[in-house]
């Protein structure tokens, strides 16, 4: 039988963790049932292991924190990633399984904006930030298929995924940079839409709507350096090669009228832009070659995990 692992990261989720818990148990009843809490000072991890869970603690606070330990520490077949917040329905949580072990996809997102989410949610800038994240990412991927969802923590991943991911976010942006990595390693992506509902009255998000966003993006901007630095640098380089000609061109037309060059400051400030624009050039070719290797590299590595895999099934 193949093995299934619910992951739920939880800070101070007394109030709904009982529901979440019991509701995956009834969807998925040979799924082993793993809470993570993190700092909890609520009765979170009480009330887990009360309804049956597997309780474990993560000290370093964040949810890329908690999820870079769920990762390393956890064996499965099929990891299945929920919040513990109970906005998430278990009736899906088969079907997305099954899409795992099936071999359909290396991760399956659960999509919340394609369903209920606008209507559920009541924060005006949380539903702008989940559009905002969504088309950067789209525009600057060009995926074949459209990311409907970057930020639901409804998720379900392959052994493969969750072994070649490197969790480098602390905090909430881990969401995205989980789509980006699949992406940029071309990784077998799917979606199911998911009636996403609001939390119940007593139960209060963590995430702020104003830092944690900016972490967002500056998530997507980093990267974007990063997996892609030809594009990132090529296009610094255009705006910069853009700029010294337009500098350039008056004092070059004023040069072939009259043979001088009385506007200096302006040459010297078009020759520092042409520069620079060639110097963002070169490091975009020179880190595109890092980039590349990188990516041959994790082929390798997904090689070896691939064949351990199937030692031990």
């Amino acid at each position: 039988m193949k093995k299934i692992a619910v992951l739920i990261p939880c800070f101070n989720e007394a109030v709904t963790i009982a529901d979440v818990v019991a509701d995956y148990r009834k969807a998925l009843p040979d799924a082993n049932i793993y809470v993570f809490d993190n700092n909890s000072t609520d009765e979170t991890a009480q009330i887990a292991q009360q309804e049956g869970a597997i309780v474990r603690c993560e000290r370093r606070q964040g949810k890329g924190n908690v999820i870079r330990t769920m990762f390393r520490d956890l064996e499965a077949d099929c990891y299945l990633m929920v919040d513990g917040d109970n906005t998430y329905p278990a009736e899906n949580a088969r079907a997305m399984c099954d899409m795992i072990l099936e071999g359909e996809a290396d991760m399956v997102i659960g999509d919340r904006l394609s369903a209920t989410y606008y209507i559920e949610n009541k924060r005006p800038f949380h539903n702008f930030g989940n559009t905002l994240v969504r088309r950067a990412i789209n525009t600057l991927w060009h995926p074949s298929s459209p990311i409907l969802d970057v930020m639901t923590g409804y998720r379900a991943f392959s052994p493969m995924f969750v072994k070649t991911f490197p969790v480098l976010s602390q905090g909430f942006e881990i969401e995205t940079e989980m789509t980006i990595h699949a992406l940029d390693k071309n990784l077998l992506i799917a979606s199911v839409p998911v009636q996403y509902r609001d939390r119940p009255e007593g139960s209060e998000s963590k995430l702020n709507t104003v830092s944690d966003g900016i972490k967002v993006l500056t998530t997507i901007f980093r990267l974007y350096r990063d997996y892609r630095p030809l594009r990132f640098f090529g296009s610094i380089f255009t705006v910069l090669f853009l700029l010294s000609l337009l500098l350039f061109l008056p004092i070059l037309s004023e040069y072939i009228a009259t043979g001088l060059v009385p506007r200096l400051p302006t040459f010297v400030a078009s020759a520092f832009s042409m520069t620079a624009a060639l110097l963002s050039l070169v490091c975009g070719f020179v880190l595109e070659t890092n980039a590349a290797n990188s990516r041959k590299n994790l082929e390798i590595q997904m090689n070896i995990i691939r064949l351990l895999i199937q030692k031990t099934s």
